[in-house]
């Protein structure tokens, strides 16, 4: 039956029987064969039939939810016998926020497969925090404190954010000396998952000034946001690892240097230190090494 679950899990997870049968080295006719299969072996329709996808029945939605439980279970079961003989294996989930999981996350990941061959890596990146439990990941990797007292956190490096622009376009604008001189400038704005768009905050001190920018560019993709800010059309806050390089090559410049923004520092994120199972802990302990 556990493979059965794990077929109707791809299934839903693709959401089409070309998408399953490629996933599974499967023909479209034989995954047609084995779905319909499952379904006369429960005496219920699992998945509603279009021409081009697939949804799931309420029963369908029920099978797949409690599968995926139930080959976690599986895995974590496996997982304690094997760490019982003193082996670590098993899949490891991982989450991390889009462009710092491309760029570093990827290679440190790397590292950790080659000294743990034993060990599934399966790294999830993603612009937006995903919800570790309900989507069944051992841990996640971002920046910011994430609102979900569930998750057990560990700072992995201090992270200031900066402002900055390109030397062109603040010999061409002038250089703000204030906050509220922002109100007269170009700005770039990235937009992150809920937070108010274009919304600063400052700090100097003990007084704090808040600043409701806008700007011509804007972008959810810090990736691009950085690119515009490279090619001098605006101001834009960015992380010190984001930006380092390019304020040490003199292709940024500091603005308002004499101001600090509220930092985003990187976080690993999982649900419970109880019970953590040798994989994660590994990996926890693999990152802290490595950012230290």
């Amino acid at each position: 039956m556990t493979s059965q679950l794990e077929f109707f899990v791809v299934l839903a997870n693709h959401g089409s029987l070309a998408a399953t049968a490629r996933a599974l080295d499967m023909t479209p006719p034989a995954v047609t064969k084995r779905l319909a299969q499952l379904e006369a072996r429960l005496g219920v329709r699992l998945v509603n039939r279009s021409t081009r996808r697939l949804s799931l029945t309420h029963e369908g939605e029920l099978l797949r939810d409690q599968s995926a439980r139930i080959l976690a279970d599986i895995r974590n079961m496996e997982t304690m016998i094997s760490e019982q003989k003193g082996q670590v294996r098993g899949l490891l989930r991982i989450n991390a926020t889009l462009g710092f999981g491309r760029q570093r996350i990827a290679l440190l990941a790397s590292q950790f497969a080659r000294q743990h061959p034993d060990i599934e890596l399966d790294l999830h990146v993603s612009d937006r925090p995903l919800d570790l439990i309900e989507q069944h990941f051992d841990l996640g990797v971002r920046f910011g404190v994430l609102p979900d007292r569930r998750l057990v956190a560990r700072r992995l490096m201090r992270n200031r954010r900066f402002l900055c622009a390109s030397p062109a376009y603040l010999k061409r604008h002038g250089r703000p000396r204030t906050p509220a001189d922002l109100l007269a400038h170009r700005c770039i704005i990235h937009n992150q998952n809920d937070e108010p768009h274009g919304v600063w905050r400052f700090h100097r001190g003990a007084n704090s000034e808040v600043v409701k920018v806008r700007g011509a560019l804007s972008s959810n993709d810090g990736d691009i946001a950085r690119g515009w800010v490279l090619d001098g059309h605006g101001i834009m806050i960015r992380s010190e690892w984001d930006v380092n390089r390019y304020l040490d090559a003199g292709r940024l410049e500091l603005v308002l240097p004499e101001y600090q923004l509220e930092p985003a520092d990187l976080f690993v994120y999982f649900p419970s230190r109880a019970n953590l199972p040798a994989r994660v802990r590994l990996f926890v302990d693999f990152l802290a090494a490595q950012f230290r």
